[in-house]
């Protein structure tokens, strides 16, 4: 099954079909727009196959779906923080998809909210794939007290979900060598903030896993695809 994140940058709608020649699976979609609320119709039939929430109907996440993927929507509480959604896939696993906000928070913004979605289902995680944009990463723990991104990969190890990319390339958190953003879209402040968490008992095969060029993709987006190819018990 592959599995892509993307933070689009907005105008979804314009830009969806660059996502074709990856035929993946799943794709979660940051910045996008709600296709039941969109006037393109050719996105809004495009989207089919999926769930999407968003704080205006210009920009939310979504889930998209191959048609024949069976997508349902756990509707777990997300106690006012942003954003996250959590679904079936197949009736087989759980996928989370995320994309942290500063949230009106100083102390629980951005990785602050993720942990505190955590802290709500830790318990019902031991069984997903968690994919997104966290706008974080270890070299910003001092930013974040108690609840930063070391504290965060800590406890999703405690029950068996490791990022794939730090997994694949035997690298340690803060010291990627592959970026995933670009701040303004400049060469010069490359950061490394979208991850694929997976269950390592659940999905113990990545088959594949790749970021998109930024030769490519910066030209549309300041946030390049992150891909995974997983094969599951």
């Amino acid at each position: 099954m592959k599995i892509v994140t993307w933070n689009c940058n907005g105008a979804f709608r314009n830009k969806y079909l660059a996502l074709a020649a990856m035929d993946a699976d799943i794709m979660v979609i940051q910045e996008c727009e709600d296709p039941m609320q969109c006037a393109d119709v050719r996105y809004k039939n495009w989207a089919g196959n999926y769930i999407w929430i968003g704080d205006s109907k210009h920009k939310g996440m979504g889930i998209f779906c191959k048609d024949g993927i069976q997508l349902s929507n756990n509707n777990w509480d997300a106690d006012g923080t942003k954003h996250f959604i959590s679904a079936r896939i197949n009736n087989s696993f759980d996928l989370i998809a995320v994309w942290t906000q500063r949230n009106n928070s100083v102390t629980y913004r951005y990785i602050g909210q993720f942990w505190k979605y955590l802290r709500l289902h830790k318990g019902k995680m031991e069984d997903t794939v968690i994919v997104g944009d966290f706008n974080s990463n270890k070299i910003w723990d001092t930013k974040h007290r108690e609840c930063n991104h070391s504290e965060v990969v800590r406890e999703l190890s405690e029950i068996g979900v490791v990022s794939l990319y730090h997994e694949q390339y035997k690298v340690g958190q803060g010291e990627e060598p592959h970026p995933t953003f670009y701040l303004q879209r400049n060469l010069k402040k490359p950061y490394h903030i979208d991850y694929i968490f997976a269950s390592k008992n659940r999905f113990p095969n990545v088959t594949d896993f790749e970021i998109g060029s930024e030769t490519v993709w910066l030209a549309i987006s300041d946030h390049l695809p992150v891909i995974a190819v997983l094969d599951f018990e």
